[in-house]
């Protein structure tokens, strides 16, 4: 993975502008991280609508995904290369979904997030090796959004049930 993408790339292509998260996957330090803080404010957009269409939303950004992550990926040379970060956007955006509305609550969302799609613990790994193009690319992140999310939620029962 010695070529990495400039703003030419971006622009080259409209899936190359989202699968880069409109180039916050640029930087070659911690895309996933930077991709993963575009998240904030998609989520931000995505609360305006009424909440029975989250999910439909979050599913259509799921497909669109497998899609333009291809695209990206190939015009890469690799299939899940570092600065495609859609897969971040998106999984971020449905770990906020299940997240309280305070700064604490999404912190604890990124840095949980961050943690597990860096770690790539069972059954991620495997699907990260195992799985290729646009749907290996989302859905090591899903993977990793489901654990954000139950470890999230644990903590949520732990604390109103043992420290309220």
């Amino acid at each position: 993975m010695n070529y990495w993408p400039d703003r030419h790339f971006l622009l080259r292509h409209p899936a190359h502008l989202l699968a880069l998260g409109f180039g916050s996957g640029l930087p070659r330090k911690a895309p996933g991280t930077w991709g993963t803080l575009v998240g904030f404010p998609c989520f931000l957009g995505l609360m305006q609508l009424a909440e029975p269409l989250h999910y439909l939303v979050l599913a259509g950004m799921f497909l669109l995904g497998i899609y333009i992550c291809g695209i990206a990926g190939k015009a890469l040379g690799a299939s899940d290369h570092g600065s495609i970060v859609w897969d971040e956007i998106v999984a971020f955006m449905l770990v906020l979904e299940f997240t309280p509305l305070s700064w604490q609550a999404w912190l604890a969302a990124f840095l949980l997030f961050r943690l597990f799609d860096i770690w790539k613990p069972f059954p991620i790994n495997l699907s990260d090796r195992h799985i290729k193009g646009g749907l290996g690319v989302m859905l090591d992140d899903l993977l990793a959004a489901g654990y954000a999310i139950a470890f999230l939620q644990g903590g949520l029962w732990i604390k109103l049930n043992y420290w309220s």
